[in-house]
């Protein structure tokens, strides 16, 4: 599948599920979770902390690459060569929390979709003249709707992924204010959750982000 096919896949989708920090069964048992919800993309973001990270992030991803269904990514990507490391396991799509444009060149040398992060009107401008094909609005909820819609005005040609305090109550506003699609990590990637085997909960609560982000196909 092509660059065109999956962005225009993940604008009718409007949704990528974060998974930070699960990692081997457990990570595995949340994707499939989530995919049983409706949610075909799936970051798995790269842990900065940990001294086995790029190797880690591989094998996380290599793992979702055969779980049918899903669209894997890579989160959290800070340096081309985890760009390449991303690239090597099977990802789709790079996401990062900041805008590097070495980073964004790296992603689209290899033909992947480049989301990097921004907050302020000058760094998503940066990121777009840079060459992504869309920008990660982070930290969302921080700033608030009205924020989001501040910028829309005069940066409604550039696609906007808002990511970091979405919820099921707040999804619907950003969507409707023009996000193009939208990031969802704690509601999904519930560590007491997890921990508690509650992959039943986490699967009915990305049906309910799919009722939101899409109620037609959802309905």
């Amino acid at each position: 599948m092509c660059n065109t096919e999956l962005l225009s896949l993940l604008g009718r989708d409007k949704l990528i599920a974060i998974c930070r920090g699960a990692e081997g069964e457990t990570l595995l048992r949340l994707a499939a979770a989530i995919r049983d919800g409706g949610i075909r993309f799936i970051e798995v973001t790269f842990q900065q902390e940990r001294e086995d990270c790029a190797g880690l992030a591989q094998r996380n991803i290599k793992a979702l690459c055969g779980l049918p269904g899903i669209i894997p990514g890579a989160g959290t990507v800070l340096s081309a060569a985890q760009v390449r490391a991303a690239y090597e396991a099977g990802a789709k799509y790079i996401v990062s929390p900041n805008t590097d444009p070495a980073v964004i060149a790296e992603a689209r040398r290899l033909g992947l979709i480049s989301i990097p992060g921004a907050l302020t009107p000058s760094e998503i401008m940066a990121a777009h003249n840079a060459g992504a094909d869309l920008v990660k609005l982070f930290p969302a909820a921080a700033m608030g709707l009205k924020y989001f819609k501040d910028l829309r005005a005069p940066l409604s040609h550039i696609g906007l992924v808002v990511t970091a305090g979405v919820t099921l109550d707040n999804l619907g506003d950003y969507l409707k204010a023009g996000a193009f699609a939208a990031g969802i990590s704690s509601p999904l990637c519930n560590k007491e959750l997890i921990a508690a085997g509650g992959f039943d909960e986490i699967t009915r609560r990305a049906r309910a982000f799919c009722r939101i982000a899409s109620p037609s196909v959802s309905a």
